[in-house]
């Protein structure tokens, strides 16, 4: 456990950006995907999504003589620096304005660096979701010193992820390994590119695994569902170093570095880094679908500490313990019932609450996973079909949903049936995802729920889209939040 009145700092927000001083931010192998309920929604061109290396076996390496100039040398050249720039309203001053009259309206530049890992020799770099959040430009150094400008591909602010996109080829790349092989006291490489210069290198040993820091913040009505389960070096990380590489002794990447705790912003024993098999399953799902795909178990969990095991009458401390299941959800309708100890999923053992979320988080929605529980005395092998948020097994690609139901700015989807019967509606689109334009200017947010337009109700997305398209002047929209909030909207076409 850190000690109190340690910090949580982000490895890579330096530069102009805001000085941040306490909690910032400075499946995986597609092979073990198994077969989905809606596979016909599924994209199976493996051609087109990134592989592990070492997928199944960890390659082996002689601990006893370990040497890093090769692991050193293969990654340093892959891993770029990275410049994000926002443009910010200069505040005005009502008293000079008063005296002197309006002036007209200046954009200052604030500038946030980090790092990012080429994953691929068409220039694919993965890096954090806060080294890039909300910026207008992002440009890449590369080791050699090469500036490119880069796009945003996507990003997941669930697992603190994102994915650039850079026009260049036959790149040097880091390949993934498999973090599931990394132990505790293993040997492991820090690289990043802080300060634009060259790559860097720091050695450390894995202190400790699926470690669950709060460092991320939930938002359902973004869609946004914290997964932290985080490996711990001490390798030396310090600010600038967010969303390097975290590689073992062959030279593969095992975690993307993330955060480090710390009194001072500055590396002072403990950082973390986001797995590497939970970062190809979200890179794949941003490449291939526009958005990851997050699949859920549906069940309220705790640790099996001494206290559950002696009030629960448990054999040991091992699994996570069910406290209740959610209504309609994957693991109601499989079977796994309260008070039942999850042990293990697709035979990886799961002792903590982090353990079990990264393991889910790994697959998709429909995908089915074995999981064993114990329940009373008796061990059972259960088949999970897990679930979306909405309680189905839906996939939503949004680079199609943007061309079917895309405009000003905004996509939507149809309302679920359990929203519809938790919030009482008998109609309603929601806002699925939102950038710039009309409906973001007007004050609309992802997640609202468009339940009537100039007075008429909406129950499809058509409809909406028609409406839009069709109506001049004004228009007025009213709907609800889905925590039960409800808003009113004006704005002219």
């Amino acid at each position: 456990m850190l000690k109190s009145g340690l910090k949580l700092s982000a490895a890579g927000l330096i530069g102009g950006m805001l000085s941040l001083s306490f909690l910032y931010f400075f499946p995986i192998n597609e092979n073990h995907t198994k077969t989905a309920v809606n596979s016909s929604e599924k994209i199976t061109e493996k051609e087109n999504e990134i592989q592990a290396v070492n997928a199944i076996p960890n390659v082996n390496y002689e601990k006893a003589n370990l040497d890093f100039t090769s692991a050193a040398e293969k990654t340093v050249n892959s891993v770029v620096h990275i410049q994000s720039t926002y443009l910010t309203q200069q505040s005005r001053d009502p008293i000079f304005e008063f005296f002197y009259g309006p002036q007209p309206n200046q954009q200052n530049q604030q500038i946030a660096t980090g790092s990012g890992v080429i994953i691929s020799n068409d220039g694919y770099i993965v890096t954090n979701n806060h080294v890039i959040d909300n910026a207008d430009e992002l440009s890449v150094t590369l080791n050699d010193g090469r500036k490119l400008s880069a796009k945003l591909v996507g990003a997941d602010p669930g697992t603190d992820i994102a994915l650039l996109k850079i026009e260049e080829n036959n790149l040097a790349f880091t390949e993934f390994g498999n973090s599931d092989d990394v132990e505790i006291g293993d040997w492991v490489l820090a690289v990043g590119n802080p300060f634009n210069l060259t790559s860097t290198v720091t050695a450390g040993i894995v202190s400790a695994k699926a470690r669950n820091i709060n460092l991320l913040t939930g938002d359902r009505n973004n869609n946004v569902f914290p997964l932290e389960s985080f490996i711990q070096t001490d390798a030396a990380v310090n600010p600038g170093n967010s969303g390097g590489a975290l590689v073992n002794p062959n030279g593969y990447l095992v975690g993307i570095n993330t955060a480090i705790a710390s009194k001072t912003g500055s590396y002072s024993g403990y950082s973390f880094a986001i797995p590497s098999n939970l970062v190809l399953k979200v890179v794949n799902d941003i490449k291939n679908y526009g958005m990851v795909q997050r699949a859920f178990i549906g069940v309220v969990i705790q640790d099996v500490d001494q206290q559950t095991m002696n009030d629960k009458n448990l054999p040991n401390t091992k699994g996570v313990f069910v406290i209740e299941l959610s209504e309609s959800g994957a693991a109601k309708e499989a079977g796994i019932k309260p008070e039942d100890v999850i042990l293990k999923v697709e035979n990886v053992e799961v002792n903590n609450v982090p353990e079990l979320q990264e393991q889910i988080g790994r697959y998709r929605p429909g995908d089915k996973v074995n999981v064993i529980i114990r329940r009373g005395t008796q061990n059972k092998l259960i088949e999970v079909v897990l679930r979306n948020q909405s309680g189905n097994t839906k996939l939503v690609n949004k680079k199609a949903l943007d061309k079917k139901a895309s405009i000003f700015g905004a996509t939507f989807i149809e309302t679920d049936k359990r929203e519809k019967e938790k919030l009482r509606l008998k109609n309603g689109i929601k806002i699925h995802s939102l950038s710039n334009g009309k409906l973001k200017d007007a004050g609309l947010k992802p997640g609202f729920i468009i339940t009537h337009v100039d007075k008429k109700p909406i129950t499809t997305t058509s409809q909406l889209m028609d409406i839009f398209k069709t109506n001049q002047g004004g228009i007025l929209i009213e709907g609800i939040f889905i925590d039960g909030t409800k808003g009113y909207y004006g704005f002219g076409l």
